[in-house]
């Protein structure tokens, strides 16, 4: 992962101490490192049209007793609403999602605010939990955090988001 930073390697690496089997992702080049990341481990991947799928394939690949996560865009979630409460929520299928904030520090997208913003609040009013990880954190905080919001997913039978910050300009310097 030669242009992703150690906080990113840790969400790959906390993926792997949880044994993660395989993850369904929506292109994106701002979680490019991530999912180049899991793939160079060997762990499979599905890659999605739109975010609504990747929760029908995810949810299908947990029913199946998969270790199973999605990668995305925080914007995405305008997509994968009703599929994350009628189906995911509906029938207590967990697996973690990892989501790269978009309309931050670092963005350059005008309009990307406007879903953005508003994702978090949105998928807490629907009962999902949304766990962030930032620039503040520790690389070990990010890599532990990882690790224990998917196996609580699994525990708990719902899937559980968690944000991190891929565009903020300091990530490309810290260690």
């Amino acid at each position: 992962m030669k242009e992703a930073n150690s906080r990113l390697q840790a969400l790959v690496d906390g993926l792997s101490d949880w044994g993660i089997e395989q993850f369904v992702y929506v292109p994106s080049s701002h979680a490019a490192p991530v999912i180049r990341g899991l793939e160079a481990q060997g762990v499979k991947s599905v890659m999605a049209n739109r975010e609504e799928e990747a929760v029908g394939i995810a949810g299908g690949l947990a029913l199946t007793g998969k270790k199973v996560a999605i990668v995305m865009q925080d914007n995405g979630f305008g997509n994968a609403l009703t599929a994350l409460a009628t189906f995911a929520q509906s029938y207590h299928i967990g697996f973690p999602i990892f989501a790269n904030t978009r309309g931050g520090l670092g963005e350059y997208n005008a309009m990307i605010h406007s879903i953005s913003d508003p994702s978090p609040d949105l998928l807490k009013r629907l009962g999902i939990r949304v766990e962030n990880l930032g620039i503040s954190d520790s690389v070990e905080v990010w890599r532990s955090s990882t690790e224990s919001v998917a196996k609580l997913a699994v525990i708990q039978r719902r899937p559980i988001v968690t944000i991190f910050e891929s565009l903020h300009p300091g990530m490309e310097s810290i260690k």
